[in-house]
Parts: C-alpha cells; sequence; structure tokens
C-alpha cells in the first residue's frame, strides 16, 4: 500500500483518529480504485464524499452535457455547467475538492458490449445509473469480474439501496431476473423526483464503498434499504442469492448483448414513429392529427404543437380525438404516450401512432430551438 504523505495526514486527521480506521486504513482508501457508472442525481454527492475521503482512483463513465433541469438534484454541476460535458464538470470538481485524487475519465455509454472492458481493473464499481439496460450490464459485468456492485434507484419520494455481490449475496438478476415491460417503468422524466431523495442515496452508496474498502462494520449485501422522505423512515428487507439465477447462480449463462436489435429489452413497436420521420410528415403536410398528453405546465414549458389532453383526462375526452385519420401522440419521453395508445385502443381506436422519444427527441434531433426541461 502506498505511504501518506505530510499534507494527507494533515487532510485526513480526523478520519485517522478513528481507531477502525488509522492509518492502515487511509492506506486502503489510497490504494483503492472505483469506478462510478453516470454522473447524475446518485453519483453526486457519491463522487464528492469519495473524493474527500482519499479514494485514491476513481474512474468516471458518462456521455452526456449538463441540463438546466438536472440542477435541482445535480449537485455537481452549477448554472455556468449547463450546456458542458458532465465528465468535464464531474472531474474539474473532484480535482477542486481533493487534487491528488486520480481522476479517469471515460467517455462513454455503457453497455453490454464493452462493461466488461471498462470496468475491469477496479475494485468496485458503483451503479448510479437510471435505466435498466445499463444495469443488466454493470451486474453481468460485476459476477464475471467478482467485484461488488453497490447499487442505488430513486423515484419521487423514495429510494433503494443495497450491493451485489454474487459470492457473497444475491446479484440484480436475482431479483430482477428479466427486464421487465417498458409500459410499466416509470421514470424521474416522467413522474419527477424530490432533489433531495437521489442525494440522500447517493451518500448511502459513498457510506457503502467506504465501508467495503475498509472492511468495516455490516454491509448491505443481502439487504436492500428503503427510505421515504414524506415518512421519513428506513427499512431493510432480506433479499436472499438465487441459486437458480441464469447471472450468478448454478445455471448462469452469459447474458446477450441487449443492446443489438435481435435482442432488444424493448419490443418491437410497429405503430411507432421516429422524430425524424414525423418531421418529414408534417413537412410534406401529410393528414394527421396530434395528440399532446403531457401535463398543462409541461405544455408551457415547450410544446410541438396539437390538442393537449392530459393523461389523467384521457378517457373523460375521447369525443375531442378523431378516429377516422392517423393520430400522432406525444409526449416528454415516448413513455406516457405509449400508456396513452394503449388505453385509446381499449376505447376503439386503431391508427396511432407514437413519437418515439417525445419532445425530449424532437428538440434534440429536429427542432433545438424547443426548450427541453
Amino acid at each position: 500500500m502506498q505511504d501518506l504523505s505530510p499534507n494527507e495526514l494533515r487532510r485526513y486527521s480526523r478520519q485517522l483518529l478513528l481507531s477502525e480506521v488509522g492509518i492502515e486504513g487511509q492506506k486502503k482508501l489510497k490504494s483503492a480504485k472505483v469506478v462510478i457508472v453516470g454522473t447524475g442525481g446518485l453519483a453526486s454527492p457519491t463522487v464528492l464524499y469519495l473524493a474527500a475521503a482519499g479514494v485514491g482512483e476513481i474512474g468516471l463513465i458518462e456521455n452526456d452535457t449538463v441540463d438546466i433541469s438536472n440542477l435541482h438534484r445535480q449537485i455537481l454541476f452549477s448554472e455556468l455547467s449547463v450546456g458542458k460535458s458532465k465528465l468535464d464538470e464531474a472531474a474539474e470538481r473532484i480535482s477542486a475538492i481533493n487534487a491528488e485524487i486520480r481522476v479517469k475519465k471515460i467517455a462513454s455509454r455503457l453497455t453490454a458490449k464493452n462493461a466488461f472492458a471498462l470496468l475491469q481493473g477496479y475494485h468496485l464499481v458503483i451503479d448510479a445509473t437510471d435505466n435498466f439496460t445499463s444495469r443488466y450490464a454493470i451486474n453481468e459485468a460485476c459476477v464475471r469480474l467478482g467485484i461488488a456492485n453497490v447499487y442505488g434507484s430513486v423515484y419521487r419520494f423514495e429510494g433503494q439501496a443495497t450491493i451485489f455481490a454474487a459470492k457473497l449475496g444475491p446479484c440484480y438478476s436475482c431479483i430482477y431476473p428479466d427486464p421487465p415491460d417498458p409500459e410499466t417503468i416509470p421514470t424521474c422524466e416522467e413522474d419527477g423526483v424530490l432533489g433531495v431523495v437521489p442525494g440522500m442515496i447517493g451518500m448511502i452508496q459513498a457510506t457503502e464503498a467506504l465501508k467495503l474498502i475498509l472492511g468495516l462494520g455490516e454491509s448491505l449485501v443481502g439487504r436492500m434499504l428503503i427510505f421515504d422522505a414524506l415518512s421519513m423512515t428506513f427499512r431493510t428487507i432480506q433479499i436472499p442469492k438465487n441459486q437458480e439465477c441464469k447471472i450468478c447462480g448454478s445455471k448462469s449463462i452469459s447474458r446477450p448483448d441487449t443492446e443489438s436489435p435481435q435482442n432488444s429489452v424493448l419490443p418491437i413497436d410497429r405503430e411507432a414513429i421516429s422524430v425524424e420521420e414525423y418531421s418529414r410528415l408534417r413537412d410534406e403536410n401529410r393528414k394527421h392529427f396530434l395528440l399532446d398528453v403531457r401535463e398543462p405546465f409541461e405544455v408551457e414549458l415547450a410544446t410541438i404543437g396539437g390538442l393537449n389532453i392530459p393523461m389523467g383526462e384521457l378517457l373523460s375526452r375521447v369525443d375531442e380525438i378523431p378516429n377516422d385519420t392517423d393520430v400522432v401522440v406525444y409526449c416528454h419521453h415516448g413513455i406516457r404516450s405509449r400508456r396513452a395508445i394503449q388505453l385509446l385502443k381499449q376505447s376503439g381506436f386503431e391508427r396511432l401512432i407514437n413519437l418515439t422519444g417525445g419532445i425530449e427527441q424532437w428538440s434534440r434531433r429536429v427542432d433545438p430551438s424547443i426548450p427541453r426541461y
């Protein structure tokens, strides 16, 4: 293990006073290599506290830029960060807190194809992602590499945290063998999140990571911690290892690349249109009806036109929607609109087309003048 410099002895003096840490523990932290996948709401406190604690090398995997809608929960960034690389901004914050930390910037989207290579060489992984594709890819790579996966997730006013470590307890696939139906997946983008909730879960992830490195206390391996901000309660539930798990059990197999078309986790939807295709449809003045199923406050933030009927009012206002022409349905990211199509089909509508990616992708790929939120 690496020796501590006089400056490090002063910097970490309050931590060194803990008999459970001491100089040997601080050396463990200095020698540790931790990679964090994502630099959003969960990663923000995790990155800051790991750097402050003296974790020697921090890898960051990210390929997005900072949007103003990130700022209420992603405290790594400021208003001056908007439009800039999250990766670069996060690395600068780490260096500002602790210039002795080695930061490895990995400008990439983690996938099933590259997860093993990107995570190899690290002592543990912190999953700070917000999508199932990445979670499954991280899980399988961690199982193959034999390293711990410090997991966190949030939704609205609630959060969860655990450690998936296949040798000692369950992996992610033990609990969720297969990706859920995309129609049933709630997201922060669609249903919101209170900004402090990812902060709380991220701090728990940082705590568990430090405990693992130092070999202290009782970890969350085999237990899921559940936080409810509205009732201000924490509870834990046991999560057993599944001996039949396809990833870490006795019948383990390699999960196919979840990004390849033939193995997509998303069902093939033949009633959808891309934003580029819809743009051409509009340019050609092809007859259709545009339906916006977002909330009224969202329409005030950004719109591409059409009749606005929020999801909660949809079934009571079906008489406002024509049934003799193509109806293109859109929302923020394309998830609520797919749910809306299901409801409308039950009411007898047939010519329904989902705008894939919603107004978010319209702004990104067709018309940047439309505000993003």
